[in-house]
């Protein structure tokens, strides 16, 4: 049996088998919520009242069984552009009207992003505009939603297209090892992100005011000292005019430290709860769990970047993919797309262990927060999140395993009233 061949029945099976676990795993966790849909769990009796936990469990179904809709679509897209032989006639087109050079493989990168992002508004449309609309939680406008696509656009191309030409050069300039000076760019990029995107991207799409609270302001200024962290700037974000999910977040890198409130988050909750939520972020810091996120990024994609360097380099690689490699040019931008798409066919199933580790890490930060501030804020805040943005209480717990980065309720609180 050829390689080519192997690598086909291989990715096949790869991909059929991904889709039955998903399947399998949302209908688990639509049966399972719409079992526990009509009582709320005796842990939460006092807090949470049924006509809440009946609008998350239908928010939750609802959500589950149009991702199972998404997941079909995107497999059939999926096997188009792969094995029917989509992206070999994508870049056999461009490949007549551009030449095979460099001007091709940008041509090929951007079409492929373009009719990618085509095909998916209808379902983006209607996850913001029906299912989020129906529960309530969307406030955007079709003008907002149209300029938001335009601006993120236009910032992907500006800053996409010329990263993309210096991957692609040191894929055909720099020798056998192009795939590491590739990871060093592509490494110091993501870390120049960091910095960059606070200060200069996020205020592209949202207003960010200085948090004018002054009360609020010395709490958690007060509360950041006393965990030994700094921040160059406590800021309230207009999330609100986006949608009524409430969130919290630290963005940048190094001195560009921001906290963030989203103005849903402030409006929801007590200046304790705020401070409880802050704790649990800082709990992150305190643990290095980013920087053991920034060090797992670097070495998974130092070992992605490899396996690419060393695919690329093999006829069958895209042969077996669908493609036929151009025989007198460049490859490269074919090379990059394929291992993007076959990527995570194969690595969905090593998914339920970085669901773990995320998983473990929140509960560290819960530990912490209840360390430095009220453990029964915490608890109240984290109910309130819960059920603000009708997050089910009752999930299937092989569900969990697979895919929640963060515990359930349930497991948190229990948690955390250990640790009070």
């Amino acid at each position: 049996m050829s390689p080519s061949y192997t690598l086909t029945i291989t990715f096949a099976i790869a991909l059929l088998a991904g889709i039955a676990l998903k399947f399998w795993l949302a209908s688990r966790q639509i049966h399972y919520v719409a079992s526990h849909r009509d009582v709320v769990p005796p842990a939460f009796a006092a807090q949470v009242s049924l006509a809440a936990h009946q609008k998350a469990a239908s928010y939750t179904i609802a959500k589950t069984r149009f991702g199972m809709i998404t997941l079909a679509w995107e497999s059939a897209l999926l096997l188009a552009w792969t094995l029917l032989g989509g992206l070999d006639i994508l870049n056999q087109e461009l490949a007549s009207i551009a030449g095979k050079g460099m001007t091709q493989q940008l041509m090929l990168l951007a079409a492929f992003v373009a009719i990618g992002g085509v095909l998916s508004l209808p379902f983006t449309l209607y996850e913001t505009f029906v299912l989020e609309e129906r529960f309530g939680f969307n406030k955007m406008t079709i003008r907002l939603w149209v300029i938001d696509l335009v601006k993120s656009t236009l910032i992907g191309a500006v800053i996409g297209l010329p990263i993309a030409a210096l991957i692609l050069w040191l894929m055909g300039s720099a020798g056998e090892l192009w795939w590491l000076w590739a990871w060093c760019v592509w490494m110091a990029f993501n870390l120049l992100l960091l910095v960059v995107y606070p200060m200069f991207i996020a205020p592209v799409f949202n207003k960010f005011k200085p948090l004018d609270d002054e009360a609020l302001k010395a709490r958690v200024t007060e509360l950041m000292r006393r965990c030994g962290f700094a921040a160059k700037g406590l800021f309230v974000m207009d999330g609100s005019k986006r949608s009524a999910h409430a969130n919290a977040y630290f963005t940048g890198f190094g001195s560009s430290k921001r906290v963030v409130f989203y103005d849903t988050l402030l409006a929801k909750l007590s200046p304790g709860e705020v401070d409880a939520v802050l704790a649990h972020e800082l709990g992150h810091f305190k643990h290095k769990h980013i920087i053991k996120r920034i060090a797992s990024l670097f070495a998974m994609s130092l070992v992605g970047f490899a396996l690419l360097g060393w695919l690329s380099a093999n006829a069958w690689f895209y042969t077996g993919l669908g493609v036929r490699p151009n025989l007198d040019g460049p490859n490269n931008a074919l090379a990059l797309l394929l291992f993007l798409l076959a990527v995570p066919v194969f690595t969905v199933f090593i998914g339920p262990v970085f669901a773990q580790f995320s998983r473990k890490h929140e509960f560290e930060a819960d530990a912490y927060a209840v360390q430095q501030t009220s453990g029964n804020d915490l608890s109240t805040a984290l109910l309130k999140l819960y059920e603000d943005n009708a997050s089910t209480l009752t999930p299937d717990p092989v569900f969990v395993k697979f895919y929640y980065s963060h515990p359930p309720a349930s497991e948190r609180l229990a948690r955390m009233a250990g640790a009070a």
